[in-house]
């Protein structure tokens, strides 16, 4: 068996037989077909079982079970190559047989991605430009040490259903970790990329579906944007792995500027590439971790000092510099609320007098007099009426004439 193609579905009855369609018709034939359904709720499971090609094994969880499914298939998988397809998107004919070819003939290359079209719902091909994902796989390829530079300073590119991986890499960096809820492949990039090359085919492939309502693993919804930072800090963690500083600094060319000919503290200065030149609050803290480990062993801080002139003051003042807890912007925007409440304040005062003010307007003799007078007029001259401008005059001279009235009393 040359490929096992995992097929993940969970709810996706719509796009499922389109999903399974597209690796049956594929031009590379010689593949097994492992979908494992994690308790389906709508037609899923009976839309997979409706096939029956000898390609296909279903497997299906008693209960919905959120994690492992991929995991679950690579325990299943027979082929030497596994690809990973999910239930609502789509591959073009000649994707495997494409990818399949390029790892015959590069034995150097762990994986093989390809480019993507992005669709909606309905099957069209996205057209906005600001969406995040409307050209976010379209990577050149880089180096092992090019990728792992901008996995870390910028975060996921490569499409999951793209993939094409030999099933030894997972024998070699392990499976998908558990409790990443929408990076799980992202760490799996990462670790793969610290053993093996990687290459994208710049050709789209795949048709890899973005909800409208943004339900896909890593949507644009406030508990992923928030779950995001939390899975990003553990997968920066892989890179604590890296032991050799040749391969360190091809990784960040930048810190050349710590090497000091051997014996260089390597998690040192990971934590102040990741201090110094992160943008994410959450690499910072990252970096800070390294540092506070650092100065934990009086031996190990010792020869960071010695090596690098870096002391506890030092870290200390970094702890301070950093505000990975946005402390500021709560102090900021509490400042703001407590301004915006005296502002509030001050506006009802100024309703309440402007209130009692109205009040003793109404009630005034003045005020009933002016009312009696309006309705008299709208009564002998409707607006609009030929005499209604000599009766207003009138109206108005009456006013001035009470008012003069009042005051001589």
């Amino acid at each position: 068996m040359k490929v096992s193609v995992i097929l993940t579905s969970y709810n996706h009855a719509k796009y499922l037989r389109q999903a399974i369609e597209s690796i049956l018709s594929q031009t590379f034939s010689d593949f097994e077909l492992i979908i494992w359904d994690d308790a389906s709720t709508d037609e899923s499971w009976e839309i997979i079982t409706s096939y029956n090609d000898p390609r296909i094994r279903a497997f299906r969880n008693a209960f919905n079970m959120h994690r492992g499914n991929i995991n679950r298939g690579l325990e299943k998988a027979q082929g030497e190559y596994i690809a990973i397809h999910h239930s609502d998107d789509v591959w073009e004919p000649e994707k495997l047989e494409m990818q399949v070819a390029f790892l015959d003939a590069h034995p150097e290359f762990g994986a093989v991605f390809t480019w993507a079209t992005i669709i909606d719902d309905e099957g069209n091909e996205l057209t906005n430009t600001d969406h995040f994902y409307y050209k976010v796989f379209e990577q050149p390829n880089r180096s092992r040490y090019e990728w792992l530079n901008y996995f870390f300073y910028h975060g996921n590119a490569l499409c999951h259903p793209s993939v094409l991986i030999r099933k030894q890499c997972y024998l070699d960096v392990g499976a998908y970790r558990y409790g990443l809820a929408q990076s799980a492949d992202f760490d799996m990039w990462v670790r793969l990329s610290l053993k093996y090359e990687i290459y994208v085919i710049p050709q789209k492939l795949v048709r890899f579906r973005v909800h409208a309502d943004e339900s896909n693993a890593s949507g644009s919804k406030p508990e992923n944007l928030v779950r995001f930072y939390f899975e990003y800090l553990q997968i920066l963690e892989n890179y604590k792995s890296i032991s050799c500083f040749q391969e360190f600094a091809k990784i960040f060319p930048e810190a050349r500027k710590f090497e000091r000919g051997g014996g260089e503290d390597l998690n040192f200065v990971l934590g102040m590439i990741s201090v110094v030149a992160s943008p994410y609050i959450f690499t910072t803290l990252f970096g800070l971790n390294l540092l506070f480990a650092a100065m934990q062993d009086e031996q190990r801080a010792q020869k960071v000092e010695k090596m690098y002139g870096f002391t506890q003051k030092d870290f200390i003042i970094l702890t301070g510099q950093h505000d990975v807890f946005s402390v500021g912007k709560f102090i900021e925007y509490s400042t703001k609320i407590t301004h915006l409440n005296q502002v509030l304040s001050e506006r009802d005062a100024q309703i309440a007098q402007l209130t009692q003010t109205l009040t003793e307007i109404h009630n005034s003799k003045t005020w009933r007099v002016a009312l009696f007078l309006r309705k008299t007029l709208e009564m002998i001259a409707p607006r609009g009426s030929k005499r209604e401008d000599v009766i207003r005059k009138t109206l108005s001279l009456l006013q001035s004439l009470y008012s003069n009235f009042q005051k001589s009393k």
